[in-house]
């Protein structure tokens, strides 16, 4: 492998890393509204359940 290649390497490694770490936050953040989304909806079914409504499509 030549210096270039391994610069391009390098190079291409580094904005890769880069990449990663600006879309990271994002997706973690959609992953948690999801998860809160889901929860809110099980809270919902369990309360709609409780009081003898059929849930809701």
């Amino acid at each position: 492998m030549t210096t270039e290649q391994t610069e391009g390497l390098l190079a291409m490694v580094t904005v890769l890393g880069m990449f990663v770490l600006l879309v990271l936050p994002s997706l973690i953040g959609i992953v948690r509204d999801r998860r809160i989304d889901r929860q809110i909806r099980e809270a919902e079914e369990r309360r709609a359940r409780q009081q003898g409504f059929a849930p809701a499509a």
